[in-house]
């Protein structure tokens, strides 16, 4: 996993392969069984998650349903970061959907670490920075795009998720109910056979 977590971590920032060593050494490395809830709302985040392998949800609990917000695999950064950064309790829910190794680097670890490695510094901004871009994104999307409009953009920039996520999960990401995902994919696979271009 040395191996994985150095090609993972080196498009974040510049940081030597001994340093990078070093980091992993450090930092705690947890394996979790598929549906396994690594972070629950309500609590304060103290960490900030690296998906070494797997794939995890994020959802909200809002109407008395589970609200799926995001998709994180490999090579992502997970962080409540509202909760990580304020020290308050937070909205998340994060859960595994397969067998998954994930990297804790708690806060206490991150001080000691940026002795260590300054640049490190660097990666924890990143981490904060790309859950803000990722919940722009999400809001952008529900504002601009339909249903169908974000089915086919998930089709195209992650079509690896088709694979890997429940479909029930899928429709709740686009904001519709799994039937009505059903005929989303009925009426793409149409546009698609008939060679129209969909949008």
């Amino acid at each position: 996993m040395l191996d994985k977590f150095i090609s993972l971590i080196q498009p974040y920032a510049s940081l030597e392969e001994e340093d990078l060593r070093f980091v992993y050494q450090k930092v705690k490395t947890k394996n979790y069984p598929k549906n396994t809830l690594i972070f629950q709302e309500g609590q304060i985040s103290h960490t900030i998650y690296f998906v070494l392998q797997g794939c995890v949800r994020l959802f909200y609990h809002a109407d008395g349903m589970e609200k799926t917000a995001f998709f994180y695999t490999e090579g992502k950064f997970i962080c409540a970061g509202e909760s990580f950064t304020y020290g308050v309790p937070a909205q998340e829910n994060y859960q595994v959907l397969e067998d998954s190794i994930i990297m804790h680097f708690d806060k206490s670890m991150f001080e000691m670490l940026f002795e260590e490695v300054p640049q490190l510094e660097r990666i924890g901004q990143i981490a904060t920075e790309d859950e803000l871009i990722t919940c722009q994104k999400m809001i952008a999307s529900f504002i601009t795009q339909s249903p169908e409009e974000r089915y086919v953009k998930l089709i195209d920039t992650r079509p690896e998720l088709f694979q890997r996520v429940p479909q029930q999960y899928i429709a709740s990401y686009i904001g519709v109910s799994p039937e009505t995902l059903s005929r989303i994919k009925k009426r793409v696979a149409l546009k698609v056979k008939g060679g129209r271009k969909l949008y």
